[in-house]
Order: C-alpha cells, then sequence, then structure tokens
C-alpha cells in the first residue's frame, strides 16, 4: 500500500514537510523530540512501541530491576508533540529515488527527510551458530532470557547430586570485558555471594564460578588503561576471573574453547560485538566492516542530504581521527544534529558540521564500585558509582521510572537484595538435566551446606 507524499487526508499538516524517523532509541527519539516547534509532520516508526533504556539492561538480566522500570511507551513520550505521531511497524527497506521507507506489512511511507536510527545487533564474528548457546544483551527479550537462564542455573543446581555436572551449572562464562560484560558480571558475582548463599539450601552459591574472557589485552579496551586496570582489580575484588589475550573459538552446550583450551559451562553469555542494523545496507552508500553508513559530516549520507543516519547506525570521525563513540550520548546528540540541520533547510540557513561533545565513560562493576573518566579527571571506587548513579537516573525519561529506580537502588545497597528474581517463559530446568548423560538417575536431594 502506497501512502500519499505528505499523508493527505491524515492530517491537517500535511502539507508541511515530512519527517519520518526510523527507531524509538536514543537518536531517533532525540530527533523528533528536537523538532517538537519545527514547520514539519514527524512520524516516529518503530518496532517495538517503547524507547528502551539500554545502558540498564544488564540490571534486568541479573535480576535487579524490572523492564518495566526501564522502558516508557513512546506514545506517552510524545503525546503532548502535537506535530508528531507514532507508528509501530518494522522498516524493511529504504527506496531512496523515491523518498520511501518499506514497512514490512507492505505499506510504503513517503518522506521529505528521513532519519534512520535502527541502532545494531549482536555480532558473532562470523558464528552465527553461537547465538543460540549465548544470547546477547540488547533487548528486553535478551534481559529476560539471560535472566531465565541465569536463575534457572542455581535451580537446577540445587537438584543435581553429581559434583562436575554441579560445577559446570554454576560457571558463567561472558564473552567480551566491554561494559556491558563488565557490568554484567560484576552483577553475578554479587548476587552469587551476596544475594543468594541464604536461599538454597544444597548447594553453596558462594562457589559459583564467573569467567570475563576479553580477546585484548585489557578490559574496558575504549577506557584510558588506568581505569582498564581499576576496573579489573574492582571486579577480581568481586571474584571475577578475568581472562585477557582469551580469544573464543569455540562455544558448545557444554564448553567454550580458547584455542586449545576448553571451559567447560552450561552457561554462555554474549558482549563481544555489534553489527549495525540491516536497514542501512539498503540506502546503496559506502558502510564500514560492522554495516554502518559512513555519513558526511553534517550527519547526512552522500548524494542524499535530506537522508540522516545517526546513532549506532552512523559511522562518523571525529576532528583528531576517532570515531564517534556507538554510546547513548553519541546518539542524542547526532540526532538533535539531525533536528537542527532540517529546521536550518527550512530557515534556508547553512548546515553546521556535528561535533561531539564527550561527557566522559561510565561503567559500574558492583555495590560502589564503577569507573569514571570525566575530562582529565579519572575517579573509581564508590565517587564514581555514586555519579553513574545519578548520571542514569538523570536521563531515565518519566518521574515514575526514576522515582522506582532510585527506590529498588536504595534497597538493594542497604539490603543486599534482588527483589525482581522471577522465572518465566520455559522450564529449562528440564532442559538443563537432560543435557548431560545419566541425568535423571543423579538429580536427587542432596545434604545441606552450610548455607542452610
Amino acid at each position: 500500500m502506497d501512502l500519499p507524499r505528505g499523508g493527505e487526508g491524515l492530517s491537517p499538516q500535511a502539507k508541511l514537510p515530512h519527517v519520518v524517523v526510523v527507531g524509538g532509541g536514543f537518536g531517533g527519539l532525540s530527533c523528533a523530540r528536537a523538532l517538537r516547534r519545527a514547520p514539519v509532520r514527524v512520524t516516529l516508526v518503530d518496532r517495538r512501541n517503547f524507547h528502551l533504556f539500554q545502558p540498564l539492561l544488564y540490571q534486568v538480566a541479573t535480576a535487579s530491576l524490572s523492564p518495566a522500570d526501564i522502558a516508557s511507551p513512546i506514545r506517552t513520550i510524545l503525546r503532548k508533540q502535537k506535530n508528531a505521531q507514532v507508528w509501530m511497524g518494522e522498516a524493511l527497506r529504504v527506496d531512496v529515488a523515491s523518498q520511501v521507507v518499506e514497512l514490512e506489512d507492505g505499506v510504503r511511507l513517503h518522506y521529505d527527510y528521513l532519519v534512520l536510527a535502527s541502532g545494531a545487533t549482536h555480532a558473532y564474528f562470523g558464528h552465527d551458530e553461537w547465538s543460540g548457546v549465548a544470547p546477547g544483551l540488547k533487548t528486553i527479550d535478551d534481559a529476560t532470557e539471560i535472566r531465565r537462564r541465569f536463575l534457572l542455573a542455581f535451580e537446577a543446581a540445587e537438584r543435581e547430586a553429581d559434583p562436575e555436572a554441579r560445577q559446570l551449572l554454576l560457571t558463567f562464562v561472558i564473552v567480551g570485558a566491554g561494559p556491558t560484560g563488565v557490568e554484567l558480571a560484576g552483577a553475578m558475582a554479587e548476587i552469587a555471594r551476596q544475594v543468594m548463599p541464604k536461599d538454597f539450601r544444597s548447594i553453596d552459591t558462594t562457589a559459583t564460578r564467573i569467567l570475563l574472557l576479553e580477546g585484548v589485552d585489557r578490559v574496558l579496551p575504549g577506557y584510558p588503561p588506568d581505569l582498564s586496570r581499576r576496573a579489573h582489580r574492582q571486579l577480581e575484588q568481586l571474584g571475577v576471573e578475568v581472562r585477557t589475550g582469551a580469544l573464543v573459538t569455540d562455544i558448545r552446550d557444554d564448553c567454550v574453547r580458547i584455542g586449545e583450551e576448553r571451559i567447560g559451562t552450561r552457561n554462555v553469555f554474549w558482549a563481544a560485538g555489534v553489527s549495525a542494523s540491516p536497514l542501512g545496507a539498503t540506502l546503496g552508500v559506502e558502510t564500514d566492516r560492522a554495516g554502518r553508513v559512513r555519513v558526511q559530516p553534517d550527519c547526512s549520507i552522500p548524494g542524499q542530504p535530506n537522508v540522516f543516519v545517526v546513532g549506532d547506525l552512523a559511522s562518523l570521525d571525529r576532528a583528531d581521527g576517532s570515531p564517534v563513540p556507538g554510546v547513548a550520548q553519541g546518539a542524542i546528540q547526532m540526532g538533535e544534529h539531525a533536528a537542527r540541520m532540517i529546521r536550518a533547510d527550512l530557515s534556508s540557513d547553512a548546515r553546521a558540521e556535528f561535533r561531539y561533545f564527550d561527557k566522559g565513560d561510565l561503567a559500574t562493576i558492583g555495590r560502589a564500585a564503577a569507573v569514571a573518566r570525566i575530562g582529565r579527571v579519572h575517579l573509581s571506587g564508590l565517587i564514581a558509582w555514586l555519579i553513574w548513579v545519578l548520571v542514569h537516573i538523570f536521563y531515565l525519561i518519566g518521574f515514575r521510572n526514576r522515582l522506582l529506580v532510585m527506590l529498588q537502588w536504595t534497597w538493594a545497597y542497604v539490603t543486599y537484595q534482588r527483589g525482581i528474581r522471577l522465572i518465566t517463559g520455559d522450564r529449562r530446568v528440564e532442559v538443563l538435566r537432560a543435557r548431560a548423560p545419566e541425568a535423571e538417575a543423579r538429580v536427587q536431594p542432596s545434604p545441606p551446606t552450610q548455607n542452610s
């Protein structure tokens, strides 16, 4: 179905320039909101009906927060913006010659300006078969799947009488020591050692093994070396086994291989790489190895000044030659810049180059443990953690979300408790038991441990 250019008949503002924004993440939402007073009609398209605060996904994955605490309906966010409408749908391709975005349901959405902010997904470096064994962390579905696997491993271990099989269940391997991997490893170690010991009778959860594998020579490779060392030390203090220079060569149901070395485990989580949304490849312009679109200095694509690409889908170098980082701040600033360039066109003003304002880097490791770079100032420990908390609370959308998250974090800090330990979906206890030979024969009550 072809929607008429400008959307005649759908709005009193149908004759205004039509701006289509694809993606309701940080970049797309920032662009749409920045156009609230512009003489345009905005249509934001996303396959989900909510905006997700991705930096806190690991807290959903580790049963610290509920999905509703870090997500807000896009319609609610934009309901006071009279020139914006929201469509729930998935964009499949862009026909730049016809200025059309083709949606999955066959609708062809015409645009005068297009802002692509469809983000990125997991990259398994040519081993897509690993995805079923080692889920990544990009969506709420990913987070709840990781939470399910993490919690069910303890449930299965509680019923497992064989010590070797039990250890496989209580060994967790996280591949990739960027911010996501570091935060996930720290949270899992903290929960296993400080939250769960009193909940189980037949296993000692403090003996849980958490391994963090990184292919390069340090954790948080995008951070200054001194902060990488401090993060490494804080992880080890939490009981995480950190392995750098460890390139994973194979992942199976019962092990991870690093060259010839075999690490037995039933639980592998992926935090090692990302690949740009395939939507960028339909633009017909140059992309980098990760599928990101190489954009012009103003964030538009070559030969199409009315098409902008922002956030994780865009590849753009700063003045010093370093790339604009694929973080929330980069996406927000690029989305706002695209909106400014659209307004400049409408006012017949000259366009400007995008300039990324580096507000620093933050990564949390555990309770009162974090690292932070703010300009030339490098911090770690409690003060870095407090800054991390305040920054993340500030950027959460909606008063309800901020209040709930602050209350839950305060409760968790004081009591060492995690209140969202709900297991939903398939009963994978049976799956875990069936993986090993003679599992049925081994499952029997075990004597209580010292945690009883």
